[in-house]
């Protein structure tokens, strides 16, 4: 230490490198301090969202902080600043994957991060996010949360679920799911396949019956990139004779009923009644 080599990370942790440290090496530090000394296995693991950023989620903001996990009442240390630390009756060595930094399983962080989210929409977003990103998928983070008997979120995790199972892989579609719901109108069908010449389109949701579809818009449709293919898709859904209706996520949070009232109106003038 005195080499200036080495350097105390916490009480009991020595890291063999000077200065700033990467994300793993935060992460180990956590693991390592965490474990119980009461065992000759180290029984800690890097959980929730730290261990999905780990596994490769990218573009979710979160607390900021580390997030370790622990066996309930294995007496775990203390960790610093900038670590939370979950002792979680939950534990089975089998949800953590033991090669390289011990962190849990996709589909077991998927539901430690829902049920650790700050608000329901966060936890929304950590049910949605590694869906997406084809991290796990949504049947195998059903047979977790089956597990989860006790908590006030799994009603609406459970909700959230069913409906990313269904093809919803956005907040923004699956707030126009619950906002027509609230409605009265139609749920659409979703991630509905356009084929044509040379390629296929993805559609958010489209009432197939009724020839209405709408692409619900986040920022990324903002992007230079993207709006080329938004237009070719539009166009090639037009062509086909279908009605195609834009509906930006900010609008549906800010202004739902505004921007809902056309989707009515399309969907009564192809025949639909209440």
């Amino acid at each position: 230490m005195h080499g200036g080599r080495w350097s105390l990370a916490t009480r009991d942790v020595v890291a063999v490198s000077a200065g700033a440290s990467d994300d793993e090496a935060n992460a180990w530090r956590g693991v390592l301090a965490a474990a119980p000394r009461s065992t000759t296995r180290l029984r800690a693991a890097l959980a929730g969202l730290s261990a999905l950023r780990l596994a490769g989620l990218v573009g979710i903001g979160g607390d900021g902080l580390v997030h370790v996990a622990a066996p309930k009442s294995s007496r775990p240390l203390r960790l610093p600043a900038g670590y939370r630390l979950h002792e979680t009756r939950r534990w089975r060595d089998e949800h953590v994957l033991s090669t390289g930094l011990p962190r849990f399983r996709p589909d077991v962080a998927t539901i430690q991060a829902a049920l650790w989210a700050r608000t329901d929409r966060e936890a929304a977003l950590m049910l949605c996010a590694p869906d997406q990103q084809r991290l796990t998928c949504a049947d195998d983070v059903f047979v977790v949360l089956d597990r989860i008997r006790r908590d006030r979120r799994r009603p609406l995790l459970r909700a959230i679920l069913t409906d990313v199972a269904g093809g919803s892989h956005s907040l923004g579609e699956l707030d126009l799911l619950r906002l027509c719901r609230e409605r009265g109108l139609p749920a659409p069908d979703q991630q509905q396949v356009l084929r044509r010449p040379g390629g296929s389109y993805y559609l958010d949701t489209r009432w197939s019956q009724r020839g209405v579809v709408a692409e619900v818009d986040g920022v990324g449709h903002l992007m230079v990139d993207q709006w080329p293919a938004d237009c070719l898709r539009h166009n090639e859904i037009a062509i086909r004779g279908e009605v195609v209706l834009r509906l930006p996520t900010i609008g549906l949070r800010l202004e739902p009923d505004v921007h809902l009232a056309p989707v009515r109106r399309a969907l009564l003038a192809r025949g639909w009644r209440p």
